[in-house]
């Protein structure tokens, strides 16, 4: 299998074909961050490096089989301005709609945000078929929800395995969801937040910071402080839900420790919510390994998909 891989980031692609057993002849890829591509060639070194993905020229490259990508979603996402296709970065859209005319490949699969109708309406037109909306949650400790675009038959929703966040963390703690100035923070032992691109949020230091009350290993326990000017903070646990985004900063995932004050969720247990192996993104730095982390696929989302795929069409 000939696979063109766009806005490839750290080769988590190629990562899940392998996942999926599908042979791969050969991977193109199309990234610019340096970083990323450190990563990426250090997981994968058998990986073609193509750069600037407006210079991509099919004439270079074999019959492609599989294109596949996550173009840039900042002015697509609800959390961001939502500028639409105005916005320089998710304009890029059109780059992949270029590749698929020009490459005409057996399969396709675009990953994107959960976005205005409207905007996700334009994506549909050029593609000539509908998404599928699936939440990582069904594979991972995360909550990240996202749309594929994707010709390949049958897809239906993974089955869940049941992975809370207590399974992917290195010592135990529980996690504190990311902090919003209109409704109280809560403490989480279940499903993480979804990785997100940047977000500003307070970085609390510790438990006593809060007025209220923080329910740790099912006791409550009182705090006096304040935070931000607010009066009255409620901390509680919850068994049922996951946790948010993942962020590339990771500014607003905390880990509560047995000492009650409060950590980062490290980049080992961000590769895990994103079904990374351990180490994966190691070699660059903590801010660039979380920012990668937060800009990729969910490995194993992306695998269900592409297990689809017919063995014999995945022959080139």
């Amino acid at each position: 299998m000939n696979v063109l891989s766009l806005f490839d980031g750290m080769g988590a692609a190629r990562l899940a074909l392998q996942r999926a057993g599908l042979p791969v002849s050969n991977y193109y890829a199309s990234e610019i961050d340096k970083y990323s591509l450190k990563i990426s060639n250090k997981n994968f070194p058998d990986i073609v490096q193509l750069g600037d993905v407006k210079e991509v020229k099919v004439e270079s490259l074999p019959k492609i089989d599989l294109l596949v990508g996550g173009s840039p979603c900042q002015g697509f996402s609800f959390a961001g301005k939502q500028l639409n296709f105005e916005d320089p970065r998710s304009a890029l859209f059109f780059e992949f709609i270029r590749l698929i005319k020009e490459t005409d490949p057996k399969y396709f699969l675009l990953e994107n945000v959960r976005m205005k109708q409207e905007y996700q309406d334009v994506i549909t037109e050029h593609l000539g078929v509908r998404p599928i909306m699936i939440n990582s949650a069904l594979v991972s400790a995360q909550n990240r929800v996202r749309l594929y675009w994707t010709n390949i038959p049958g897809i239906e929703q993974p089955k869940d395995k049941g992975i809370v966040l207590k399974d992917i963390l290195e010592d135990g703690d529980t996690v504190l969801e990311q902090f919003y100035k209109s409704r109280p923070p809560r403490i989480y032992e279940n499903k993480s937040p979804t990785l997100r691109a940047a977000r500003h949020g307070l970085n609390l230091t510790k438990c006593g910071a809060l007025r209220g009350r923080c329910i740790v290993d099912g006791k409550r326990q009182d705090h006096k402080g304040s935070v931000a000017g607010k009066t009255e903070q409620r901390l509680e646990i919850r068994d049922d839900e996951k946790t948010n985004t993942l962020t590339t900063v990771q500014k607003d995932n905390v880990v509560v420790t047995k000492d009650l004050s409060y950590r980062k969720l490290t980049p080992t247990e961000c590769e895990r919510l994103q079904t990374l192996p351990d180490n994966y993104t190691e070699g660059v730095s903590n801010t660039q390994r979380y920012k990668m982390l937060g800009n990729g696929f969910t490995v194993d989302v992306i695998a269900h998909i592409l297990k689809q795929i017919p063995k014999e069409a995945s022959i080139s």
